[in-house]
């Protein structure tokens, strides 16, 4: 968006008239005064963002014709009216941009807005300003203009629900499939089991399933299996009655007592002790289980979503973990790949952590710099997503501009720091470019090399040493 000021520049001058200099002349060509207006109301007439000027009473002096569009008002009805009287913006409220751009003589460029326009409807706005003086100097007022940035919201909201899920953000081909999946696996009470490193988001996954589900309303009880001790995990899980060992004072529910009714998550199931597996098999199986020291049978209406960071199929293999619990807990299998596999999503999961900051902490960052975007498009977020996160909050604290750059990056995100196998920020862009392409490629060939290397029309040889310039491997692809 362009600064207001710009356009009229040429009332600027003294009052009696502006001064243009003709290029073919020797000196400056006055302008008449009924010339100078229609020239003033021709350029203002002819931009599509809503310009208006106000005096220093805070009244309305120019009004143009987007700026009706956009308004609902009349010119006629909005000039020499306060334009907190004609806008009724959010911002009148919280901290109007013209009384700061003349409080401050600075000026403002594209703040967030709604407006109230004359039939009624919200529009949300962009908003820049710039303070009006005369060629001595003297403050005649100030100007303003606003852009109309509903069809960039409704775009946004298509994109948001294409590629949002309650929490989940994602556009990579494995959570396509994820939310297309999604409502019919959380409609059913089918057992749900989800894989994927950690900080890759299988806590939002696993509360998603409950509440999309019939049982929403019901409890939703978490059980960390890494985090409870051996000796109290039964008692914790399957709770006790007055008098099932020495300190039993008093009945105590078990997390699956508390869950009745709702759903009950067993986090890095992985961790479960061997003796408490064979008991959870039961409570999947027959839907029943003993609290310590009883001698009655409770039931268990329960729905269960299992999620670890390792493979339980290899466990299994390894004989570490149960194989008829892990055909019980996988009826539904949902893998969430780790971010470097899914590069495409960074963009969008920044996008949604700005936002969610600048509401937390009450800032109007806009985003990234390119050089920053860059920056995280190329890390490998050993982390994921819970570290893009961190990195994002990390921005927040440092940057106090409109755009986090790359200098408000933790250190080791900053571009000495990049590992030597990678190109660096410095490096040419065709090398990225290229790193990208082979990347691609060997996901388009789920790995197999002599298939990438056919699509890049490149030899085998040439395409591993490639991949060993750039520090790519062949299991850079998504999981399935």
């Amino acid at each position: 968006m362009f600064c207001g000021c710009n356009v009229l520049q040429p009332v600027q001058q003294p009052r009696s008239r502006a001064a243009w200099r003709n290029p073919g002349s020797q000196g400056p060509v006055a302008m008449q005064p009924e010339r100078d207006q229609a020239f003033f109301e021709t350029i203002l007439s002819s931009i599509a963002d809503g310009v208006f000027t106000v005096d220093r009473d805070w009244r309305i002096t120019s009004f143009n014709r987007a700026a009706e569009r956009i308004t609902g008002v009349p010119a006629e009805q909005a000039i020499g009216r306060r334009c907190s009287d004609v806008f009724h913006a959010d911002i009148c409220e919280r901290g109007c941009a013209l009384r700061q751009t003349l409080e401050t003589n600075r000026n403002l460029i594209e703040v967030p807005a709604r407006i109230l326009s004359s039939p009624g409807r919200s529009v949300p706005i962009s908003v820049s300003t710039a303070v009006l003086r005369d060629g001595s100097g003297t403050l005649l007022g100030a100007v303003e203009t606003f852009r109309d940035l509903s069809a960039i919201e409704r775009l946004r909201r298509e994109i948001d629900h294409q590629y949002t899920f309650e929490d989940i953000v994602g556009r990579s081909r494995a959570f396509r499939r994820i939310f297309a999946l999604l409502p019919d696996i959380a409609e059913s009470d089918a057992t749900v089991l989800i894989e994927g490193p950690s900080g890759s988001g299988k806590e939002l996954l696993a509360r998603a399933v409950h509440n999309l589900s019939p049982r929403r309303h019901r409890p939703y009880v978490v059980v960390n299996c890494g985090a409870l001790p051996t000796a109290l995990f039964e008692s914790e899980l399957f709770g006790y009655v007055q008098g099932a060992f020495t300190d039993a004072k008093r009945d105590k529910p078990g997390r699956i007592t508390l869950a009745e009714g709702g759903t009950i998550v067993f986090d890095e199931v992985a961790d479960l002790p061997p003796a408490t597996q064979v008991k959870l098999l039961r409570v999947l199986q027959e839907r029943e289980y003993e609290p310590l020291g009883s001698v009655k049978t409770a039931h268990a209406n329960v729905r269960v979503v299992a999620s670890t960071n390792r493979r339980l199929a290899d466990l299994v293999s390894e004989g570490r973990f149960r194989d008829d619990l892990y055909f019980r807990l996988s009826v539904v299998r949902l893998t969430i790949p780790p971010l470097r596999e899914r590069r495409e999503d960074i963009p969008y999961l920044v996008e949604h952590f700005v936002q969610r900051f600048n509401a937390k902490r009450g800032k109007q960052i806009a985003g990234l710099t390119p050089a920053a975007m860059e920056v995280l498009m190329r890390h490998a977020f050993p982390g994921n997503v819970r570290e893009l996160e961190n990195v994002i909050e990390y921005g927040f604290v440092l940057c106090h501009n409109r755009l986090i750059d790359v200098s408000h990056l933790p250190e080791e995100l900053q571009p000495a720091r990049h590992e030597a196998g990678e190109p660096q920020p410095a490096a040419s862009r065709l090398q990225w470019a290229e790193a990208d392409a082979i990347r691609a490629a060997i996901a388009r060939a789920d790995g197999a090399l002599g298939k990438a290397a056919e699509e890049l029309g490149i030899n085998r040889t040439t395409l591993w040493r490639k991949m060993k310039r750039y520090g790519l491997t062949a299991a850079e692809r998504p999981q399935h």
